[in-house]
């Protein structure tokens, strides 16, 4: 798979809590230079990001991040401001609290409720696959496709675990044919990324590529 095709299914990607104006700046640059799929960034950098980028590259942002266990309510409106500002791709993170107690009506009304206040907009919806058994991840594969969600996601990268290729291979199986698939976290060379796509990733969340397509050492998400 050649850099440029790579590329362009790259969530371009920087939520370390550190990062300065300068450093959201740096991103913006290098998404439109490398045509990625979009930025995804901290919901109180969206419109600096789109001012930034004036439309060349969508802004993604993240929504109920990283531990998922705000209300629905809050995760709604968090989302009805991040469109308001501009965001045109959204996030979001489950209750893997709720996943465990198998409470998978409120995970699925949760994930109803952003649908609903992003209506028209790409959704994508992190499960935390790291804090997941096989069985939670196959149902939760359910989940998202009965939710009028657009992805379902691998990870935030804070949970101490990303994105394997059996995960994304077990969900791009399981969720139906109109859910496309994120890996993200851990992407550590341009061949896993290639290869995370190969199983079925439509998205690569990811900080790295980027950096590797210019020859510089990958770190971060």
């Amino acid at each position: 798979m050649d850099n440029k095709t790579l590329l362009a299914k790259v969530d371009h990607t920087l939520l370390g809590v550190t990062a300065t104006a300068e450093d959201y700046t740096q991103l913006c640059k290098e998404a439109a230079e490398y045509a990625v799929a979009s930025v995804c960034v901290p919901p109180s950098r969206v419109e600096f990001c789109v001012a930034q980028l004036s439309g060349k590259i969508p802004v993604c942002t993240v929504v109920g991040f990283p531990n998922g266990y705000m209300s629905s309510e809050a995760k709604a409106y968090e989302t009805e401001i991040a469109i308001k500002q501009g965001a045109t791709e959204i996030d979001m993170v489950i209750d893997i609290g709720r996943v465990k107690e198998k409470d998978f009506d409120y995970v699925l009304k949760d994930i109803k409720a952003v649908r609903a206040a992003c209506e028209g907009y790409i959704l994508k919806v992190i499960i935390e696959t790291a804090h997941l058994t096989q069985e939670e991840k196959i149902t939760l594969c359910g989940i998202v496709s009965e939710s009028g969600a657009d992805y379902i996601k691998t990870s935030t990268g804070f949970a101490g675990g990303g994105a394997t290729f059996e995960d994304v291979a077990l969900m791009r199986k399981n969720v139906a044919p109109h859910v496309k698939v994120k890996a993200a976290g851990g992407i550590t060379t341009l061949e896993d990324g290639a290869r995370f796509v190969e199983l079925g990733a439509d998205r690569l969340g990811t900080s790295r590529i980027v950096k590797l397509v210019q020859g510089l050492e990958g770190s971060g998400y």
